[in-house]
C-alpha cells in the first residue's frame, strides 16, 4: 500500500501533470469568459440585426407542461410550466462559443509554433563537415588528422 501511495505522489508531482491541471483550470475560466462574450456581447446585436430575436428563446415545445399549456413566451416560462423543449438557441450559443474557443486556441498554438520556429532558427546547427586548412578537403569535424594530406588539425 505504501508503494502505491509513493508511486501516486511521484505521478502527481511530475511537471507535465501539474501543467495539465493548470491548463484545465485556465481553460475552464477562459471558456466562461468566451461564453459570456457570446451570450452577452455578440448574440444581442446579432439578434437585433435578425429582427429582435433573442437566441436563448429559440425553442420548440415537444410536450406541453403539466401546469400550463403553450404557447410560452420564453424558455424560462416553458421550463417553469414543466414543458419538454428542444432548445435550439442555447445550442446555437454553445456552437458559437465552441468556434470562438477553438479559433483562440488555434491562434495561441500558431503563435507558440512561430516562437519555437524562430528559436530553432536562431540556434546555429553544428557543422556536418569542416575544411582542412592545408588541402581544403571536406572532412569530419571530429577529425584530428586530415585523411587526404595527413596534416595535424586543431580541434575547434
Amino acid at each position: 500500500m505504501k508503494n502505491i501511495i509513493n508511486e501516486f505522489k511521484q505521478f502527481i508531482m511530475r511537471g507535465n501533470v501539474l501543467d495539465m491541471a493548470v491548463g484545465i483550470i485556465i481553460g475552464g475560466a477562459f471558456t466562461k469568459i468566451v461564453n459570456s462574450m457570446v451570450a452577452d456581447v455578440m448574440m444581442p446585436p446579432l439578434g437585433l440585426l435578425m429582427g429582435k430575436v433573442n437566441f436563448s428563446n429559440w425553442f420548440i415545445v415537444i410536450k406541453d407542461g403539466a401546469t400550463t399549456a403553450g404557447p410560452y413566451e420564453s424558455l424560462e416560462a416553458a421550463e417553469a410550466a414543466g414543458a419538454t423543449t428542444l432548445n435550439i438557441g442555447n445550442f446555437l450559443n454553445s456552437v458559437i462559443s465552441f468556434v470562438i474557443v477553438a479559433f483562440c486556441i488555434f491562434l495561441l498554438i500558431k503563435a507558440i509554433n512561430r516562437f519555437n520556429r524562430k528559436k530553432k532558427e536562431a540556434a546555429p546547427a553544428a557543422p556536418a563537415t569542416k575544411t582542412c586548412p592545408y588541402c581544403f578537403s571536406e572532412i569530419d569535424p571530429r577529425a584530428v588528422r586530415c585523411p587526404h594530406c595527413t596534416a595535424e588539425l586543431e580541434n575547434k
